[in-house]
């Protein structure tokens, strides 16, 4: 059997970071955070990060690697993420990947190509081409170009064959891809449900605890460090943000956070329910994380045997 990777996924407020921490102790495990905002330091409150206390109980990876004036994409997701598996396996411990950002996630599991950097301009022109002449057209150009490539896609899979182009065009070659990393691990998926309006409380209880934490003047710290885009539109801190700018009440922000972070998981909900071969576990109150906790460690077991 390849190596095995536990999996651990679903909305906000769902208990992730709890039953990761249980199974990671009782397993053996380390733990891969596939969070957009957590790999930022001093971005603590807003993004419920793990306690330095919980980090020392378990080992925590891509968790505080970037200042918030730094950049962060998926392809460094899957890079870090990859490197992180092989070290956590060369030590002989259990992997466990958790996290809400369901891209990574989705990109880790089915694989990505890797490259150079998007060249927007480059695009449209491929686009425009598409449109004019149709798929194919762009389809037979990469089949002239890199016939191998081409036939790892569909003639239709448009996206797909512009970036094929756009490897080519920008760095002389077919490129590098990490579309083989799902073939060398096997993976055990658990979801965490919960009834909608049981999770809309706990969204909303947690963004209370945010603000009574501090997460006001620990917005005000970080605008002084410097953010970069991507953090400055992180849920929660870009409502404080405007509230700072003077374009509604802190009272306000916390609404609009609890209004905005409630869509937000049920965004992530409906793209976590296209995922294959999840196992689902449904909670109705902070008493079956440990009902969970035993089931899946079962079959955990039960699947990958008795080194876990």
């Amino acid at each position: 059997m390849n190596p095995p990777i536990v999996v651990i996924l679903g909305p906000t407020a769902s208990g992730k970071t709890a039953l990761s921490l249980k199974l990671a102790i009782a397993l053996e495990g380390e733990i891969i955070c596939a969070d957009s905002m957590q790999v930022y330091r001093g971005m603590d409150i807003g993004t419920a990060k793990v306690s330095e206390e919980e980090r020392a109980k378990v080992p925590h990876h891509l968790v505080d690697i970037l200042s918030p004036d730094q950049s962060y994409s998926v392809m460094d997701f899957i890079q870090l993420a990859h490197r992180c598996v092989e070290e956590i396996l060369g030590r002989k411990k259990n992997v466990f990947l958790v996290g809400g950002t369901a891209l990574y996630i989705k990109r880790f599991l089915e694989g990505i190509e890797s490259g150079p950097e998007a060249n927007w301009e480059f695009r449209r022109h491929l686009q425009q081409q598409a449109r004019a002449e149709g798929p194919f057209y762009l389809y037979h150009r990469l089949c002239c170009l890199a016939p191998e490539r081409a036939s790892k896609l569909h003639p239709k899979d448009v996206r797909r064959v512009i970036r094929a182009l756009e490897v080519l065009e920008f760095s002389g070659s077919e490129g590098s891809t990490f579309e083989d990393i799902p073939k060398k691990y096997s993976f055990f998926l658990v979801g965490l449900d919960w009834p909608r309006e049981e999770l809309y409380r706990r969204i909303d209880r947690r963004v209370e605890e945010m603000f009574q934490q501090g997460l006001v003047e620990e917005v005000r710290r970080l605008q002084r460090w410097g953010f970069s885009r991507q953090a400055r539109q992180a849920l929660g801190y870009k409502e404080v943000l405007e509230a700072l700018e003077g374009r509604y009440s802190l009272e306000e922000a916390k609404r609009r956070i609890q209004r905005n972070t409630r869509h937000f998981a049920k965004r992530q909900l409906s793209w976590f329910r296209k995922f294959q071969g999840v196992h689902w576990y449904r909670l109705e109150g902070e008493e079956d994380l440990e009902r969970v906790f035993l089931d899946v460690q079962k079959e955990v077991r039960r699947v990958f045997g008795k080194g876990w």
